[in-house]
C-alpha cells in the first residue's frame, strides 16, 4: 500500500449508462482540482467508509495534496511526489459530485507494498507424496507504477454516466501526457468486508501482527507512517492454508461496492495480476499505460459547435445513430472532459455550445474523443 492507495475504493460508482440514461439538461466536467475545492472534497472524504486509504477527511493531509498537485503541474515536485486529484464538477450548480486521481509513480520515496501471491511446491521422494501450496510474499514489485487513486462519487450523484466519466477521465488524461506517467498503471481495490463490516482477511492475519484495528493501521499508511509495515510483518512467505477459510476465501475479492468501478477499469484494459492488498487482501488490477484503450483508441479531431438540440431540449447536437462519447479539451492545467452524446463526422466532432463551454473550447479547436465503451466484442 501507499500515501495513496486504495485506487477505486468508492461506495458510489456507477457502471456506464446508455445514451438514454445521460442526463439530458445538465452537464458535468471533470477538471483539476484546486484550492478552492477543499471543503467540498472535505464534505466528500467523509461519505467514504473503511478502506479509503487515499482519500480521508483530514483538512492538512487534503491541503498538502491539493498543493502537492500545483507543484506537479507547475513542474516542481520530484517525481515521487508528483500526483494529480480531479474532481467532477456541475456545470450549472457548480457542486461538486466526485473525486479521483492519480499518482506518477509509487514506492519511489516510501515503500508500496503488496502481497504477492506464489505457489510452492513440497516433495517426498521416498513417500510419493507432493502438494502445491499458495504463499503470500510482501513484495515492492511494483515500485515505480503509477497508480489510479482516490476514486469516489457522492451517493446521490449515482447513474446518468457519472461515475463512468469520473472513472474513465484519468485514462484520457494519461492519453494526453504519455510522459508524465511511469510504462505500467496499477489500480488497488478495495477487498472483501462482511455484513459487519469487518475483513476475515485482516481478523485472520494483520491483526496478528499489528496488534491495532484496521482502521488505525489504514489512517496511519494514508499519512505517510508506514514503517510499522516492514517492521511488524513477517517476512518469510504466509501460507494461506493457515489462515481461516473465511480469509481464504476473501483472497482477491472485489468488495461489491466497487464491482462497478472494477468493471469501467477492466473495460479500458486493467486486469487482475499477481497481487493483492497487504490489509483486506483486495485485488490490484494491472496493465500497460500503451495498452489502455485510451492511448489506443482516442481519436483527435475538430470541434464544430453547432446551434442545433436534441430531443427534450438536450443540450447535444441531433445526430443519428449517436453513442456517448468521452471528450477533452487538450492541455495540462486546463483539462477538461465530459460526457456528451453524438457520432464523429470525418475528421470533426459536433459540440453544442453548452458542452463546448463546458470544455472551454470553439470551433476549430482540437479535442480528444472515445466511445465511452469498448465494442462489444472487447467489452468485460
Amino acid at each position: 500500500m501507499t500515501r495513496q492507495s486504495k485506487a477505486t475504493a468508492t461506495s458510489g460508482v456507477s457502471a456506464a449508462a446508455s445514451p438514454d440514461d445521460i442526463v439530458a439538461n445538465s452537464l458535468r466536467v471533470v477538471r483539476l482540482a484546486r484550492p478552492g475545492d477543499l471543503p467540498a472534497l472535505l464534505a466528500l472524504a467523509a461519505l467514504a467508509g473503511p478502506g479509503m486509504t487515499s482519500f480521508k477527511p483530514d483538512r492538512a493531509a487534503l491541503e498538502a495534496r491539493l498543493a502537492r498537485v500545483a507543484a506537479t503541474v507547475e513542474g516542481h515536485a520530484p517525481t515521487a511526489e508528483q500526483g494529480y486529484l480531479f474532481v467532477m464538477e456541475d456545470v450549472d450548480t457548480g457542486e461538486i459530485a466526485g473525486v479521483c486521481g492519480l499518482e506518477a509513480a509509487v514506492g519511489l520515496d516510501q515503500p508500496f507494498y503488496t502481497y504477492r501471491k506464489d505457489t510452492i511446491v513440497h516433495a517426498s521422494r521416498e513417500l510419493n507424496v507432493w502438494s502445491r501450496m499458495l504463499t503470500l510474499s510482501l513484495s515492492n514489485d511494483l515500485t515505480g507504477y503509477s497508480e489510479l487513486c482516490s476514486l469516489l462519487l457522492d451517493p446521490k450523484w449515482r447513474g446518468h454516466g457519472n461515475g463512468a466519466l469520473l472513472s474513465k477521465a484519468r485514462f484520457l488524461f494519461m492519453a494526453q501526457f504519455p510522459e508524465r506517467f511511469g510504462p505500467y498503471v496499477c489500480a488497488e481495490l478495495r477487498g472483501f468486508f462482511d455484513d459487519e463490516g469487518q475483513s476475515p482477511f485482516w481478523q485472520s492475519l494483520g491483526q496478528h501482527f499489528f496488534k491495532i484495528d484496521f482502521d488505525q493501521a489504514d489512517y496511519l499508511t494514508s499519512i505517510g507512517k508506514k514503517s510499522f509495515v516492514a517492521e511488524l510483518m513477517p517476512k518469510y512467505p504466509i501460507y494461506v492454508d493457515f489462515l481461516s477459510p473465511q480469509a481464504q476465501a476473501a483472497i482477491g475479492v472485489t468488495h461489491r461496492d466497487t464491482l462497478p468501478a472494477r468493471r469501467l477499469l477492466e473495460q479500458e484494459g486493467m486486469r487482475s495480476g499477481s497481487h493483492v492488498d497487504i490489509f483486506d487482501s483486495g485485488p490490484v488490477l494491472e496493465a500497460r499505460v500503451a495498452d489502455l484503450r485510451a492511448a489506443r483508441d482516442s481519436r483527435y479531431l475538430t470541434a464544430n459547435v453547432v446551434a442545433t438540440t436534441g430531443d427534450e431540449g438536450s443540450p447535444v447536437p441531433a445526430t443519428p445513430n449517436a453513442e456517448p462519447y468521452l471528450v477533452a479539451c487538450l492541455g495540462l492545467e486546463g483539462f477538461r472532459a465530459t460526457l456528451v452524446t453524438g457520432r464523429p463526422e470525418r475528421r470533426a466532432f459536433a459540440l453544442s455550445p453548452q458542452a463546448a463551454q463546458a470544455l472551454g473550447v470553439k470551433t476549430g479547436d482540437r479535442l480528444q474523443v472515445l466511445p465511452l465503451k469498448p465494442p462489444r466484442a472487447e467489452a468485460v
